[in-house]
């Protein structure tokens, strides 16, 4: 097989293994403060993982996003083709976006609030409401639009659609969880399937249109300018530093979030 594998020939981008691997870092934090495994599931200091996981996964992206921006303005290439074949627009679509993708790392708040639920079904991230989950879909969409053009109905569309549902309806604090958990099933699945979003009859192609690339990368900016505006207003109301502690106490979904909390004392589980 070789260099003629699919894998090899659809998935050989330094984005697609940096994803695998840091999605399954996620993942494997995530059960551990869910299951609150030995001392690193119960320290409070490893409450911050979720956090840091989160924005070095937003950042891969990012770097991705200027990557195929650097085509536009340095090498003044409109359209580009990547290692994988795939063709990207390049331009200020990817700008709008990764900037929006780092005003979306600073709409985390709480970053200490996590939290196993009482019968570990879930880690919560009460914190993490509907304001941050909207930004971040909106994000995420216009990424995958621009990035991986191939992609964007399976992982930016219907798996970015399946936690939120979630998290919107019945599992109030699980989003983060579910997103990482459905991203590393999607990742693994794609990178051992490739055909499925390339060649079977379950492609989906981008039409490239410059116009609609550049309408949702806009929304995208706009979407996170707005939560983080939010967030300000909201921790200035309640006087709190919104990474220390939660700014969105007292919201319905905060409240349903933090009542399914495991009654651990995290303070003294070090």
């Amino acid at each position: 097989m070789g260099a003629h594998q699919p894998t090899h020939v659809y998935q050989n981008s330094w984005f697609h293994y940096a994803k695998v691997y840091a999605a399954l870092a996620g993942c494997w934090g995530f059960i551990a403060i869910k299951y609150q495994w030995g001392k690193i599931g119960k320290a409070h200091w490893f409450r911050a993982w979720p956090f840091v996981i989160v924005a070095i996964n937003i950042m891969i992206a990012v770097v991705s996003d200027f990557e195929s921006a650097y085509h536009f303005f340095v090498l003044g290439e409109s359209t580009w083709v990547t290692s994988e074949g795939a063709t990207q627009l390049a331009g200020w679509n990817n700008v709008f976006n990764g900037i929006a993708g780092i005003i979306n790392i600073f709409c985390m708040t709480g970053w200490w609030s996590v939290y196993a639920s009482e019968d570990q079904t879930d880690m919560l991230w009460p914190d993490m409401t509907w304001v941050y989950i909207i930004a971040y879909d909106i994000w995420n969409f216009c990424y995958t639009y621009n990035c991986l053009p191939t992609h964007s109905w399976f992982c930016g569309f219907a798996l970015l659609l399946a936690p939120t549902v979630a998290a919107f309806i019945w599992n109030k604090g699980g989003w983060i969880q579910n997103r990482a958990f459905t991203l590393a099933i999607w990742c693994m699945f794609a990178q051992v399937f490739p055909y499925f979003q390339e060649e079977s009859i379950f492609v989906t192609h981008s039409t490239l249109d410059p116009g609609a690339a550049t309408a949702v990368s806009i929304a995208a900016l706009v979407a996170n300018v707005a939560a983080i505006i939010y967030i300000v207003y909201r921790a200035k109301k309640l006087g709190r530093n919104p990474y220390k502690q939660d700014v969105f106490e007292g919201t319905s979904d905060w409240e349903k979030a933090t009542a399914r909390r495991a009654k651990v004392d995290y303070a003294h589980a070090e």
